[in-house]
């Protein structure tokens, strides 16, 4: 079990409840409580199976202060509420609170995988698409759709500052895309750091080190 530094777990849930209330104050959800209630602890352990994933974070213990800790854990919690319950009233304001608190754009609908990191949340857009495990994702970056098409991302994919993976992109396992660079319906063959090229060109080389090691306990 996911220990919780500063509140229990009857504390998370009203604090919880009380950002929900005040960031929607439209009384259409009194028993807000009482749902998400059975939801908290499954979606604890989600996001305790990444905290312990993740080098700079101390396993085991979960923060509501940290922004990034709590960013996922209100992405966890709204996914789980909506894969068991269907609420996509609640599920949505468990969405925008996420927008309004951490600037972030993650659908409850979206399947992100088991373990990911988010440096900075700010200005980060996810469309519905295929996200593989350990992926990196920092602000201002984007993964979209082009004409309703979604790009799949294969495990360990970077994503430094102000990136973007839009369309059909079938991206490699360890592709790592440095700042500002933009795949559009370009494939990357993996095990590789993407570069800005001439003319919006980019350029795919043989990555020099283990970026994924420095993030994840692998």
């Amino acid at each position: 079990m996911t220990k919780l530094v500063h509140l229990t777990h009857a504390e998370l849930l009203h604090y919880l409840v009380r950002q929900l209330e005040h960031f929607f104050p439209d009384g259409l959800d009194p028993d807000a409580r009482e749902v998400l209630r059975p939801h908290m602890d499954p979606a604890l352990a989600r996001l305790g199976h990444c905290i312990d994933a993740v080098r700079m974070w101390k396993p085991g213990e979960f923060d509501h202060l940290h922004s990034s800790q709590y960013t996922i854990f209100l992405y966890y919690l709204a996914n789980t509420v909506w894969k068991a319950t269907g609420n996509r009233r609640l599920c949505a304001k468990l969405f925008g609170l996420n927008k309004a608190l951490n600037g972030i754009d993650l659908f409850y609908e979206i399947e992100m995988p088991p373990v990911f990191f988010i440096g900075h949340s700010v200005g980060i857009v996810f469309a519905k698409a295929t996200y593989g495990n350990h992926l990196v994702i920092y602000q201002n970056s984007t993964v979209g759709k082009n004409h309703g098409v979604g790009p799949v991302l294969g495990d360990g994919v970077v994503m430094y500052p102000g990136t973007a993976i839009i369309g059909g992109c079938q991206v490699g396992d360890g592709t790592v895309l440095s700042q500002g660079v933009s795949l559009i319906n370009t494939d990357t063959p993996g095990h590789c750091t993407v570069y800005a090229g001439q003319g919006g060109a980019v350029v795919c080389k043989p990555s020099r080190r283990d970026v994924l090691a420095d993030i994840f306990r692998l």
